[in-house]
């Protein structure tokens, strides 16, 4: 059952699931998601994850495994390992398409003893109960079919005193960013993904889904009934992203 209004939204229409069609949407952008990603948000994606990666380390002194799910062509991943020096970083999705963009990274950069890509469903990951220090994730909320279901398996693969640190596009709400914003994501942001991408869905759903997706206090309120503790947010730049933290 479909509890959140962005769970119901599908980048191509009513046939199969969402968590099938999400999938088959980054095989198709994979080859030009990095390069759209940091044009739409003009690079501030990556300062975004920094805030990220940036929390962990002021409340953590130590972060030696961690989990980055939906982690795409792995640019979190990479950026966890850089400033956590962890043993083992872990990057999931469902898009291989997505990952093997992120494995040739790996690769080029002599990471790939230390950054490991796997296949999984954040609904129902493989992984033993209290295996990672940290679990993060940037951009992806909106994307999970079953949210609920998803923020508890975060929860379960944390170890005891680990902590969740989450980046997530959202919609402004003060003048005149709000008004800007939907311009942009109405307008700009899928006809440069017509023309980069070649798929037009994949950029005319991304908006739709920021707009649906619960912001703010109600996703705290969320993380919270999915078990952690101390559950936080910030607006980041206007409001056009929130962090979300909590611990377990």
């Amino acid at each position: 059952m479909n509890h959140y209004k962005q769970e119901q939204i599908k980048p191509y229409g009513e046939d199969g699931t969402k968590r099938e069609q999400v999938e088959t949407m980054f095989d198709n952008i994979a080859h030009s998601y990095d390069m759209l990603n940091h044009t739409l948000s003009f690079g501030i994606d990556k300062i975004w994850r920094n805030n990220a990666i940036n929390y962990l380390l002021r409340n953590r002194k130590k972060t030696d495994s961690v989990l980055d799910i939906a982690t795409g062509t792995g640019d979190f991943a990479i950026l966890a390992y850089r400033k956590l020096h962890p043993s083992k970083v872990v990057g999931v999705d469902i898009s291989e398409g997505m990952m093997n963009v992120g494995r040739d990274k790996v690769r080029r950069l002599g990471l790939e003893n230390s950054i490991e890509f796997r296949q999984e469903d954040c609904a129902n990951m493989s992984f033993a109960d209290n295996s990672f220090d940290a679990v993060i994730s940037a951009f992806a909320l909106r994307n999970f079919e079953n949210l609920d279901v998803c923020l508890t398996e975060m929860h379960r693969v944390l170890k005891e005193d680990g902590h969740l640190s989450v980046v997530d596009l959202c919609t402004p709400v003060s003048f005149p960013m709000k008004q800007m914003f939907h311009i942009y994501s109405r307008v700009v942001m899928p006809l440069l993904g017509r023309l980069f991408s070649k798929d037009a869905s994949a950029y005319s759903y991304l908006p739709e889904t920021m707009e649906a997706v619960p912001q703010a206090e109600r996703m705290r309120d969320i993380i919270t009934k999915a078990g952690f503790r101390n559950a936080q947010y910030k607006r980041l730049l206007f409001g056009m992203c929130i962090l979300y933290t909590g611990e377990k």
